[in-house]
């Protein structure tokens, strides 16, 4: 799967998006045919344990986007580029993409919108790195706009993410991801663009979906967005299986025989201490 095939799927088809940051998880997400994976930079804080995506740096995205494209063979691989690698210092934003590219194996970057966006989006772009655009809610800059609520829901705030929708198509971004937009202000935007919409808390009527799969398989208990279905509780059978674990060590009944190696008795018989 690449950018190409992701464009030819608008009207054809929803595209699925999900997210990984290991290979055991972006094994089971690839050989389930996901269309896209993408190392969020929310490994901030489904799996680092930190309050916000802004605390995430470049070193670690690049360590887990390894692993997530060590194991991925069909799937189109998008990192989130982490705040501080393009919107703290711009100068260094195609720099720091490239090394999403080279270095893990990527083949697209992900840019949250902020005041800077469209001239760091042309510059990664006119570098050769496809962009994923993301607008409405943005987490990297959430205290500038309000916290973390739905955007879009007045006429005039509606008309910026439609206005930022189409500066990004124009600049050249492959997909735009929609983040908790009202679904009729998304439904507008897709109808709008020719390239695809992905939708996280943004309706139905966007191209595709993407979830952060810790909160999809129950992992991640901390919050739960209300835009989240939860298909599975992980957390549950996780913690049923420790338990087990737990109280069979405990009572001696693990390991047994069948977990367990022999030594040949004649073998045995000649350790002077047995």
């Amino acid at each position: 799967m690449d950018t190409k095939n992701i464009l030819e799927l608008k009207g054809r088809r929803k595209i699925t998006v999900l997210t990984a940051y290991d290979y055991p998880i972006a094994s089971i997400l690839d050989k389930a045919g996901i269309d896209i994976i993408l190392i969020g930079d929310s490994l901030a804080n489904v799996v680092l344990g930190l309050e916000s995506t802004t605390q995430i740096g470049i070193e670690e995205m690049l360590h887990h986007s390894k692993a997530v494209t060590r194991a991925v063979k069909n799937a189109l691989v998008i990192a989130d580029m982490p705040y501080s690698s393009y919107q703290i210092n711009s100068q260094e934003s195609v720099k720091n993409a490239k090394r999403f590219i080279k270095e893990a194996g990527c083949q697209a970057v992900k840019l949250e919108w902020f005041p800077n966006c469209p001239e760091v989006t042309k510059n990664i772009i006119s570098s050769g790195i496809p962009v994923m655009g993301h607008i409405g809610l943005t987490p990297q800059t959430a205290d500038k706009i309000g916290g973390f609520k739905v955007q879009g829901k007045d006429a005039l705030t509606a008309q910026k993410l439609i206005d930022q929708a189409l500066i990004l198509e124009k600049l050249g971004c492959f997909a735009i991801l929609l983040e908790c937009v009202p679904s009729k202000i998304s439904e507008l935007i897709t109808k709008r663009l020719k390239v695809p919409t992905i939708g996280i808390g943004a309706g139905v009527h966007c191209d595709g979906q993407v979830l952060v799969v810790n909160d999809m398989l129950g992992l991640f208990e901390r919050y739960t967005p209300k835009f989240v279905k939860q298909y599975t509780n992980l957390s549950e059978i996780i913690l049923k299986a420790v338990q087990d674990f737990k109280n069979e060590v405990v009572q001696g009944k693990f390991p047994d025989p069948e977990h367990s190696f022999t030594i040949k008795e004649e073998e045995f018989k000649k350790i002077h201490d047995a």
